[in-house]
């Protein structure tokens, strides 16, 4: 209940130039929030309830979660945060203006992000991706995490140092002996998403060892 009273004022727009798909996106999304999101919230504390009393909190992720995902995917309610960039096309393609509403309706419920497929630290880890990785990359990593089946980690915090601000990094990245990789060199803690069970990739924040 109280959920779903902190959304409802979210349901008036501010008064900004939003686009007509943004515009249409807020009611679909808006819909999703109070027809499946909202009603689900006890059956996810109460599975979230016995994989804690199980010890399973890190191995199994809530059922409800994945059973969202697919039926927000149906209706195209997916990736909503991704812009398109020089290389990569991605269909939705939002301005931050037309997004930015609908991350307000998602935050209503703490968990709701990831049933769009919205979630960080994979929104931040599919951008870079998007915008700078090979072709390859893209294939093996990109595209699971636009389809929702891996998640990914988020690497910038040391122990050492004041990790928010990016030039304090002190984890050093050099070219290996062969060429054909790199040695990271450093220690990080505190790395967000590392402990899913369904994560299969690091982004590492780090600097070069000539920098």
């Amino acid at each position: 209940g109280v959920i779903r009273d902190m959304a409802e004022p979210l349901a008036q727009l501010p008064p900004f130039p939003f686009s007509e798909r943004g515009l249409q996106l807020h009611t679909q999304v808006l819909a999703f929030m109070r027809e499946h999101v909202h009603p689900a919230c006890q059956l996810y504390d109460a599975q979230l309830a016995e994989l804690r009393r199980t010890g399973q909190q890190w191995i199994v992720i809530p059922p409800i979660i994945e059973a969202l995902k697919v039926e927000a995917r149906a209706r195209g309610l997916w990736n909503l945060f991704l812009p398109s960039c020089d290389n990569f096309t991605h269909e939705c393609s939002l301005s931050n203006l037309d997004y930015a509403p609908l991350a307000e309706l998602m935050g209503s419920v703490p968990w709701a992000s990831e049933v769009f497929n919205c979630s960080a630290p994979d929104t931040g880890n599919m951008e870079v991706l998007a915008r700078y990785g090979t072709k390859e990359q893209q294939q093996q990593w990109l595209q699971p995490l636009l389809d929702g089946r891996i998640r990914s980690a988020f690497c910038m915090t040391e122990p050492d140092v004041a990790s928010s601000d990016a030039t304090n990094m002190q984890l050093c990245v050099s070219r290996s002996e062969s060429g054909d990789g790199y040695i990271l060199d450093g220690r990080k803690w505190w790395a967000s998403g590392a402990l899913d069970p369904r994560c299969e990739l690091l982004v590492v924040m780090g600097r070069l060892e000539d920098a």
